[in-house]
């Protein structure tokens, strides 16, 4: 094999760019890279790619969320740089909700838009887009190798196991997007930690993020579990929400409280508010106008009408206020009461990674000259509901730019 038109390796392993993961983040990054006429190696430690897309596509995939670029940045916390960008870098507009849902409809899936303003393929599922984009990414000469695990550096080159036996790439520029700590069993394992460190690259212990909350439930609750709490309000530090969650053995889980976890998960008190909209006057008043002879527990299903709300209550509130205005008052700031995150390994993303200050504004590690680094990878975290795989998109962009700027200087 030698350097030829259509080859993107030669005999001693040289490749042109290199996108090690291929998820969404690297999928991008590969095709913003062979877009600007680069041979891309993808190499993909599992069987096919984007699995945890796949995944995450199983129940509706939530591609983005129809808002101005403002509030919609306002959700991404983190060191590194997401949806940040100064004007003018590298000439190209940020990549956002409006430029999601286009590039999503140029691989021909038609969209909608809930009435939340989350943005949804027609069809629901993650499997047509992801047809579409691998067709035009092996159209645009990608080469994507699958079962090609990263297993760190060996002298100058990037050591691979492979089927056909180890193999050492010497890339022009590299694009990492192997993932973050969530969903271990998907691929993302964070097994490139040490060799990073290792590296000088300075990296923020992972954390669970978009994770549920462990709830040691008495016996009463048992009968709740798999029922969805509706119409309350969940507020934790300066987050709020008025999504559902769903009651499990376990704890609670669920895009409600997801919106919240970060501020529960780093120390703020978790706050539920039953009847979010009553005020707390017009809630004693109908409180005081239940019959008397009604025992608590019904007198509270009855003003609160779901019996999941009035157990909630009765499970978190104890000793529950006889007064209908301090019963009221603790129906709307109700502690939520709970024993610690769910584990890492089923959390939906995480926070932690490569911290920012490690990165140039292109995603280039400031460690490593001619290597990028996109998705999960970074020190960033926000909530479901259309931002994580915009952020994931976003960043592979931009590290697919930075690396393309790279090797064209390099010329």
């Amino acid at each position: 094999m030698h350097d030829a038109p259509g080859r993107a390796v030669s005999p001693a392993g040289q490749v042109q760019a290199l996108v090690i993961g291929g998820g969404p983040a690297g999928l991008m990054a590969a095709e913003v890279l062979a877009t600007q006429g680069h041979r891309v190696v993808v190499a993909e430690a599992m069987p096919t790619p984007a699995r945890k897309f796949l995944m995450a596509g199983k129940s509706g995939l939530n591609l983005t969320k129809a808002e101005g670029l403002a509030d919609f940045t306002a959700h991404y916390g983190g060191s590194a740089p997401v949806l940040r960008t100064p004007p003018g870098y590298l000439d190209k507009k940020e990549l956002g909700p409006d430029e999601v849902m286009a590039w999503a409809e140029g691989l021909g899936i038609a969209l909608f838009t809930g009435s939340t303003g989350r943005v949804f393929p027609v069809g629901m599922k993650a499997s047509p887009l992801l047809r579409a984009w691998l067709a035009r990414l092996s159209e645009l000469g990608v080469d994507l190798r699958t079962r090609w695990r990263w297993e760190g550096f060996q002298g100058d080159g990037w050591l691979f196991r492979t089927p056909a036996g180890p193999q050492v790439l010497r890339p022009g520029a590299v694009v990492l997007a192997l993932g973050g700590a969530s969903w271990p069993r998907l691929g993302s394992d964070a097994a490139w930690v040490p060799w990073l460190s290792a590296r000088g690259v300075g990296i923020a212990p992972f954390r669970p993020a978009n994770m549920g909350f462990r709830v040691g439930w008495s016996p009463a609750m048992a009968r709740h579990f798999g029922q969805a709490v509706k119409g309350v309000a969940l507020s934790a530090g300066s987050l709020s929400s008025r999504g559902e969650w769903v009651v499990t053995a376990q704890g609670i889980e669920g895009g409600g409280v997801y919106e919240v976890a970060a501020a529960i998960r780093d120390g703020a008190e978790a706050v539920v508010d039953l009847a979010p909209d009553l005020g707390a006057v017009e809630l004693a008043r109908r409180l005081a106008l239940a019959p008397a002879k009604l025992s608590v527990g019904n007198r509270l299903r009855r003003v609160l009408g779901d019996p999941l709300r009035a157990a909630l209550l009765l499970e978190w509130g104890q000793p529950l206020p006889a007064e209908p205005e301090r019963l009221a008052i603790r129906a709307k700031a109700l502690r939520l009461r709970h024993a610690g995150p769910m584990p890492l390994e089923r959390a939906i993303s995480s926070a932690g990674g490569i911290i920012g200050e490690g990165l140039a504004e292109t995603l280039e590690l400031r460690a490593l000259p001619g290597v990028f680094a996109a998705g999960e990878m970074l020190d960033w975290e926000a909530p479901t509901g259309g931002y994580l795989l915009t952020g994931c998109l976003a960043t592979g962009r931009r590290a697919g730019l930075g690396a393309a700027a790279y090797l064209a200087s390099a010329r």
